[in-house]
C-alpha cells in the first residue's frame, strides 16, 4: 500500500487500517523509508515526545520526502521550542474570547444566508455553493483580505495541498503555494502604509519579520480553510447517508458540541502529520534511528477500536470523543476553536432550515496523500417551510 501516492486514497482504506492496527501498527514504509504509526496511543506518544522528534524538517509527506520545509523555523507549524511558543503567542492574539465572539456572529450570519439560499433552491453543489464560501470568508476577513480576492485565494488553497484533478502534479501545487505567498507579500506592503483592523496589520506591528508574517498568513489561510471546508462537506454527506443521525440533530436530541466533534473525528480531513527523529528512540518496541521520518496517521488513530467504541459508526452522541483531528500537544491547531464554531453553525443552520438531505449525484474526491474529502457534493434539501417562508 503506497501511502506516498495520492491515488492510493481513492479507495476506502478502512479495512487496511483496521488490519494494520491489529497486526502491524508500527512499520517501515518501503521503498520510501518512512515509519507508519497507526494506533491512537502511539500517535499520542510521538506528539508528546518533543525531546526525540522535530517538526522543523517538515510535517507532511510532501516536504518530508523532499528533504525539508523551506519555512522551517519561521512558520508556526514547522517550528519547535522557544521560537514556536513565541510565534504561537503572537498568532493566538487573533483568537481571544472577544475576537471569537465577533467571528461567531459573522460566521452565523454568513452561514445562515448561504444555507437559506441553498435550501430554498432545493438542489445545489454543497461543496461549491456553501462549504467553499464559509471558511474562506471567515479567514479572509480575519486576515483583512478584500472580498473581491476570496475566490482567487480559494482556488490557490485548493491546489496547494490537494487537487480536484487526478492528473495534477507537485509543480501545480508549488505554484499555488507561491501565489499565496506573493499575494500576502503585496498585502503586507499595503498594510504597512494603510493599517486596518485585521490580523495582518497586527502581525505587521509585531516582532515578526516580513517573511515570518507572510509565511504565517499562508499557514492561517490554509489551515483555516481546508479543515473546516472538507469537514463540512463530509458532515452533509454523512448526515444524508445516516438518516437516524440526521433525525437526532434535527430533533435537538444531540448537542452541537458533541455533533461537531463527531464530524471532526469521522471526517479527519488531514490524514497524517509527520515528524523527524532527532535522537535514537523507539515506538512500541520498534527502534527509530535519529534522522528517520515518522508519519502519524490520524485517519487510522481516529478509528482505533481501543479508544472509540464501534469506531466505524457515525454517532453524533459519541462521548467521550478523544479524536486527534486537530493534533495534540504543542502543535495543537491554533484555530481549532474557530473551526468548531464554523462546523457548529453549519449544523445549527441545517437543522433550522432543512427537514431532509439527499445526495443526488456522485461526489468527486479530491486527490492528495495529505488531505481527504470531496470537491463536489450534489445534494437536494427539503426546506422547512415554516422557517423559510
Amino acid at each position: 500500500m503506497n501511502l506516498a501516492d495520492p491515488r492510493t486514497f481513492e479507495a476506502d482504506l478502512t479495512e487496511f487500517w483496521r488490519s494494520t492496527r491489529a497486526h502491524n501498527p508500527v512499520y517501515r514504509h518501503e521503498p520510501h523509508g518512512f515509519w507508519v504509526v497507526s494506533r491512537h496511543a502511539d500517535v499520542l506518544a510521538v506528539y508528546r515526545d518533543a525531546a526525540h522528534y522535530t517538526s522543523e524538517r517538515g510535517n507532511v509527506l510532501v516536504t518530508l520526502l523532499a528533504g525539508g520545509d523551506s519555512a522551517s523555523g519561521r512558520m508556526l507549524a514547522v517550528t519547535d521550542g522557544p521560537r514556536h511558543r513565541e510565534l504561537r503567542q503572537i498568532l493566538q492574539r487573533a483568537f481571544t474570547p472577544s475576537a471569537l465572539d465577533r467571528l461567531t456572529r459573522q460566521v452565523r450570519r454568513n452561514t445562515r444566508t448561504l444555507i437559506i439560499d441553498a435550501v430554498s433552491r432545493g438542489d445545489c453543489d454543497f461543496a461549491a455553493d456553501v462549504a467553499s464560501r464559509i471558511p474562506i470568508t471567515t479567514v479572509g476577513h480575519l486576515l483583512g483580505v478584500p472580498e473581491s480576492d476570496h475566490d482567487f485565494l480559494l482556488t490557490q488553497t485548493k491546489r496547494a495541498l490537494s487537487s480536484d484533478d487526478r492528473d495534477s502534479d507537485e509543480l501545480e501545487s508549488s505554484l499555488a503555494r507561491n501565489e499565496i505567498l506573493a499575494y500576502f507579500t503585496d498585502l503586507l506592503a499595503d498594510r504597512r502604509t494603510t493599517p486596518a483592523d485585521d490580523v495582518l496589520t497586527a502581525l505587521a506591528a509585531s516582532a515578526l519579520s516580513a517573511e515570518e508574517t507572510v509565511l504565517n498568513c499562508y499557514s492561517l489561510l490554509i489551515g483555516g480553510d481546508e479543515t473546516s471546508r472538507l469537514s463540512m462537506i463530509e458532515a452533509v454527506r454523512a448526515l444524508a447517508a445516516h438518516p437516524s443521525q440526521w433525525d437526532l440533530l434535527r430533533n435537538g436530541d444531540v448537542t452541537l458540541p458533541s455533533a461537531t466533534d463527531e464530524v471532526l473525528r469521522w471526517s479527519t480531513p488531514a490524514m497524517h502529520f509527520g515528524r523527524t527523529a532527532i535522537a535514537d528512540t523507539e515506538i512500541s518496541g520498534h527502534p527509530i534511528a535519529a534522522g528517520e521520518i515518522v508519519t502519524l496517521w490520524l485517519s487510522s488513530a481516529n478509528r482505533d477500536e481501543s479508544v472509540f467504541a464501534d469506531p466505524d459508526r457515525f454517532d453524533l452522541r459519541r462521548t467521550p470523543n478523544k479524536h486527534l483531528a486537530f493534533g495534540y500537544g504543542p502543535h495543537y491547531c491554533v484555530g481549532a476553536q474557530l473551526a468548531r464554531i464554523e462546523i457548529a453553525e453549519l449544523l445549527s443552520a441545517l437543522r433550522k432550515y432543512a427537514t431532509g438531505i439527499e445526495v443526488v449525484g456522485e461526489p468527486r474526491r479530491i486527490h492528495s496523500n495529505f488531505l481527504t474529502g470531496y470537491s463536489t457534493l450534489p445534494v437536494r434539501f427539503v426546506p422547512d417551510t415554516a422557517e423559510l417562508y
